[in-house]
């Protein structure tokens, strides 16, 4: 690729500050696409978003105040109330539930897009505030990992034709 190239290429950065199942997925999905279509994708990881970086994932899904997650059950989409999704057991349920539907679907595990976005050059950024905030160490989190702060992010975001916030 010459320079020229690389200076017309299209770029994605998002800023990653979720980090349950059902958000894990999108900016893995963009950055992943994103790179299929030869354009460069930084991802910023920082609050809870960190935590998919981590080496040990334990992703959950929360059914509390999500009302939008109406799961397929009994040949309809029923939503839980609030109420339930209150009660203990219920996150572990439903993540069960959310894991089983995304094994029998044959979607892509979070482990499996992270490889995969790595593979494809997409820059994993750890926010290292939020590394010092939460106390992780940088042997807690995947090879391939960078490390910076809102300086790191900004000047990949100045640069980039789209920029998200998830």
């Amino acid at each position: 690729m010459t320079n020229e190239t690389a200076q017309n290429r299209k770029s994605l950065s998002i800023i990653v500050s979720k980090g349950t199942l059902d958000w894990a997925y999108p900016p893995f999905i963009l950055a992943t696409t994103a790179a299929a279509m030869d354009m460069d994708a930084t991802l910023f990881f920082t609050f809870y978003g960190l935590g998919l970086l981590k080496k040990d994932l334990d992703l959950e899904i929360s059914p509390l105040g999500n009302p939008a997650m109406k799961m397929p059950m009994a040949g309809m989409h029923i939503g839980m109330p609030n109420l339930v999704a209150a009660l203990p057991g219920v996150t572990a349920g439903a993540t069960a539930m959310m894991k089983n539907m995304i094994g029998k679907k044959g979607v892509a595990s979070i482990a499996e897009l992270r490889d995969i976005a790595l593979e494809s050059g997409v820059k994993l950024v750890a926010c290292q505030m939020t590394m010092d905030l939460f106390e992780f160490r940088k042997e807690d989190m995947i090879d391939g990992v960078s490390f910076g702060g809102a300086a790191t992010y900004l000047s990949e975001a100045v640069k980039a034709d789209v920029n998200l916030f998830i």
